[in-house]
Order: structure tokens, then sequence, then C-alpha cells
């Protein structure tokens, strides 16, 4: 169990201006040296873990998975150990992670001390946990206000989904998978390093954050129904019986589309098209509840390390 604790809570994510005496009295309870940060700003989260990696055995992040993604490189290079405290709006890799959304929960589970290193997805040079997108997820992401995440919560979403499908045009792409190519016609191009996104959307119900492999998937133009009938099949990440929807998985992969297209990795905006995608085996250790290892036993090849 970690005894020096780097608490950072973004006090810009959702749940961001929650009571942090009690994380840190929680954390405390469990015999827990705790050092406080409420940066107003996700860019100062690799600062402070850089600065303190000397004195502290561990980061604990409390945020949405914009705070996490910010973190991400900095907990690479000093090699310190993760707690995640969900304080936003999706909490993707919380999810993957199985790690409740319940703050005083998550505190528990670093308390418990059980550590397990994932994977990292890279993409011109930036780091991401969760997915990575091109197309309409973008236009998602860009529609997703502050504002609107706070009054719709989790819905805002779906919102915001329909919203941009009403205007968004189809793009071409070519898409290098371990060598194998694939020619699309698209409106959604997911690529996920770990299961969910979007408020529990699945990129694959094989998808794993610690199976050193990509999932990805491609969505054909669509009509608005029809983009309705494949909402359960997003939710699970189940496309076999959708024809408009093709799927691969990789190590390593290369988009190129005609057009210039803004890429998101965790939600945020973080390089253009042509896009390189690489895995980054083990990256980062962090703290996992018991129940995360009982999951990965029903997924086939996960790697469990």
């Amino acid at each position: 169990m970690p005894k020096r604790v780097l608490l950072i809570v973004n006090r810009k994510s959702r749940n961001g201006t929650a009571d942090i005496d009690a994380f840190v009295e929680r954390l405390r309870a469990g015999g827990m040296h705790i050092r406080p940060f409420m940066p107003d700003m996700p860019d100062e989260i690799p600062m402070l873990i850089r600065s303190h990696a000397n004195s502290v055995d561990c980061v604990v992040v409390g945020g949405g998975d914009g705070s996490l993604n910010a973190a991400a490189p900095a907990l690479m290079e000093t090699h310190l150990p993760l707690g995640v405290l969900p304080l936003g709006t999706a909490n993707d890799l919380a999810r993957t992670l199985n790690i409740p959304t319940d703050p005083a929960q998550a505190c528990d589970i670093i308390q418990d001390g059980i550590l397990h290193r994932i994977d990292l997805g890279c993409v011109n040079g930036h780091y991401f946990f969760n997915v990575a997108h091109i197309g309409l997820g973008v236009e998602v992401k860009q529609l997703l206000s502050p504002e609107l995440k706070r009054r719709l919560g989790i819905f805002s979403y779906a919102y915001s989904l329909f919203k941009a499908f009403r205007s968004f045009r189809p793009f071409h792409a070519d898409i290098v998978c371990d060598q194998r190519c694939l020619r699309v016609r698209s409106i959604q191009i997911a690529i996920g390093n770990g299961r969910h996104y979007g408020g529990g959307m699945t990129v694959a119900p094989t998808a794993s954050i610690d199976n050193r492999r990509f999932s990805l998937y491609s969505i054909e133009p669509l009509k608005l129904w029809e983009l309705i009938r494949l909402v359960p099949a997003l939710h699970a990440g189940r496309f076999k019986d959708h024809h408009p929807v093709d799927i691969a998985q990789g190590t390593h992969i290369e988009i190129r589309t005609r057009r210039t297209m803004l890429v998101t990795a965790d939600g945020e905006a973080v390089t253009h098209t042509p896009a390189s995608f690489s895995i980054v085996p083990g990256a980062v250790n962090v703290f996992v509840p018991s129940c995360y290892f009982d999951d990965q036993q029903e997924i086939p090849h996960a790697a469990q390390r």
C-alpha cells in the first residue's frame, strides 16, 4: 500500500468541485500521507507529477478521462502508480477497469493496493488510454460543451451524436492494420486501446486495455434511422450482424484520408491525419479492484500480466 500520495483533482471536471477534504480524510484513514492539489487546467497535471516524483509513492488523479489523458506522459516518465478517482462525465477508463464511480469506493481500491499494468495507445506521438476517433466522434466532441455535460450528464453524448449526424459528411480512408489493407467510405472510425468510450459505448466485447492490441471499427454512411438501429450494437460493441461496419484488430495501424481530418484521443483533439497508431505495452501501473481480473477471464486472449 502506498504511503505518500500526490492527490490531483481537476476542479474543472464535472464533479471536480466535490469536497476534496472528504477524499483526503478517506485516504488518510488508511494510513496515507496526502499532498492535495486542485489545478485550474489539466495542462498543469503533468508538471505537478514531475515536480513531486521523488517525494511520493503514487499519483491519484481525480477528474474525467481528459484529466487522466493529461497525466499519461508524466506517469510513463516517472513510473509512479496511478489511482483513478472518477469525477468526470463519462469515466470510461474507470469503466474499463471496473472502478466504481463512487469516490469513496474508488479510494478504497487505492488502499487495497492491487496493482496491474495496462497498455497505452499512441497516435502521432500522443498517448491515450481509451479510444481515438476520426469522423463523427470528433464532431460530437466539439459539440460537448462543459455546460451541456453538466446539464445532461451522460445523455449529453447521445444528444451531441444525433445533432452532429445531421450535418456531417462521409469521408474516404485507407487503413493499414498490421500490413492488412482496408479502403473504406466512412462516417466514423474508432481505434480502441481500452474497451469503453462515450460514457459506456464499447469498441469490441473482446477489447481489453492489457492485451497489447487495438480494436478498430469503421461505420459506412447510414441514414439516421439506420444509425438509431445500430445504437445497441455500438453500446455492446457487437457488429457481426451489421454489414455497414468494418472491424479489425492489430498492434500497428496507419490511417490516411483524402482530406485532412482531426483526430481526438480520450476526448481531446490531439493531431490530424495521416495518423499512425502504436501500442505501448504495460506502460502504466494502475490500482484496480479484484473484480477486474474476474471480468478479464471472460475475454478470450486477454493478457494477464
